[in-house]
């Protein structure tokens, strides 16, 4: 597969499309099978490349893996789990993170776990340390090796009290995966309460788990010393939703995005709705369009759940391009993601990104060497330019641009789209728009 993207840009996106499952979610779902003594069903999972990374390394540990792409069904049979080679893993895993999500099952499974080096889009601190504490608080032992990092459990694991300076989505899942089925009582306070934390509960439960979320940010589980299979359909992916409800503006299309449901995109339809644009909400799914009317300004902070998603942020900078007047955008998740801005203003965009906390209360990013508020001035023309994709969001924030542009962009690393957004390329050709791939 090629990694050079041509589009033509001007043309206006318009028809269906269907999203599937989270993938926020269903790779941590499909970790979640190793607990299980039976085979587990998922459904509504995405083709998307991070969904073939956590087959394989499901596949390497010995779990035996049936998957109809077409109808999005996988099937997991963990009945004859086994260590794995870290060349393996490492070999499978590529840029991913999903590895470290495997050690609290396969801890409880085998007795050790093996973290190899980890990548990731490069769109702020993301360390792994909060991860490795975690499972240290339930007794797991950590050693730092030549091939990377080798995680034991010479007691087993138990439960713990264990508070979050921040809450985060990774960490919250890692004591979710590892607190199940450790002995005794274990309590998470600020925790991560995602739609997406909220849907590997529910799969948890059903495998058996006991989980209590409180109104405070606070999970309980209750360890049980056997956990089943499950059968679920993840929860729709909101991120690729409210992604291509931007491309509908910034081309001045109409979008129906079948599945798309309203309540996990609450905070973005409300954005959505105060910068002008249009949509219409069924019980099939949400049609985003573009209203003819100019677009407004608006200050908007992102924030964790239930405020603006960070993954919201980057394709909502590209609609607020085509907004009259001044946008202010603070990100408060990660420090370094408003740098895809960059190749934007290359395009015609007028954005100025600031060390300030701008727009809202401050951060903590304030005071620090990190450019992570924007002013956005609008509306601007955008320009056809040959510009390289960051990283996943950015990535897709910089087609949509180049769909809104004026003549023929080239998007090279355009591969990386694949991890998070599926059969990107037709759902381009059902909406009308025009691309290519090659080096022509």
């Amino acid at each position: 597969m090629t990694s050079t993207f041509h589009v033509r840009g001007g043309r206006r996106l318009d028809g269906e499309i269907t999203v599937r499952g989270a993938k926020n979610l269903v790779s941590k779902a499909m970790v979640a099978a190793l607990l299980g003594e039976g085979p587990s069903t998922l459904r509504s999972v995405p083709d998307i490349r991070d969904v073939q990374i956590v087959s394989e390394l499901l596949s390497i540990h010995g779990v035996k893996i049936e998957r109809d792409v077409d109808a999005g069904v996988i099937r997991m049979d963990p009945s004859a789990v086994e260590r794995a080679h870290v060349a393996d893993i490492d070999a499978h895993a590529g840029s991913s993170r999903i590895p470290i999500l495997f050690c609290g099952p396969l801890l409880h499974r085998l007795g050790e776990a093996i973290i190899p080096d980890l990548g990731g889009c490069r769109i702020g601190d993301r360390p792994i340390n909060y991860h490795l504490d975690v499972l240290r608080s339930f007794g797991a032992v950590v050693d730092k090796r030549e091939f990377g990092i080798y995680i034991t459990a010479p007691s087993g694991l138990r439960g713990a009290k264990i508070h979050l300076e921040y809450p985060s989505v990774g960490a919250t899942e890692q004591v979710l995966l590892t607190a199940v089925r450790a002995k005794g009582i274990t309590e998470l306070s600020n925790a991560a309460v995602e739609p997406e934390i909220e849907d590997l509960i529910a799969v948890l439960q059903k495998m058996g788990a006991i989980i209590s979320l409180q109104t405070d940010r606070t999970i309980t589980i209750e360890g049980v010393p056997h956990l089943s299979g499950y059968e679920h359909v993840a929860i729709p992916d909101r991120i690729e939703a409210a992604s291509w409800a931007c491309a509908a503006l910034v081309t001045q299309g109409s979008v129906f995005i079948r599945d798309a449901q309203q309540k996990p995109m609450s905070t973005f339809l409300n954005t959505f709705r105060k910068i002008g644009g249009g949509m219409e909400i069924t019980d099939d799914g949400i049609r985003f369009f573009h209203p003819g009317t100019e677009l407004r300004s608006i200050a908007v902070e992102t924030d964790v759940h239930p405020g603006f998603m960070t993954d919201w942020q980057q394709p909502l900078v590209v609609a607020l391009t085509q907004a009259g007047g001044i946008s202010i955008v603070h990100e408060t998740v990660y420090e370094n993601r408003l740098g895809f801005t960059d190749a934007l203003n290359e395009m015609g965009a007028q954005i100025q990104v600031y060390r300030e906390c701008l727009g809202g209360s401050s951060c903590r990013f304030g005071r620090r060497n990190f450019n992570h508020s924007a002013v956005v001035s609008g509306p601007t023309t955008l320009r056809a330019a040959d510009i390289t994709v960051p990283d996943l969001r950015g990535g897709f924030s910089y087609l949509i641009a180049a769909l809104g542009a004026e003549g023929v962009s080239t998007i090279r690393g355009i591969d990386l789209i694949d991890r998070g957004y599926e059969l990107f390329r037709e759902k381009l050709t059902a909406l009308g728009a025009e691309y290519w791939e090659g080096d022509a």
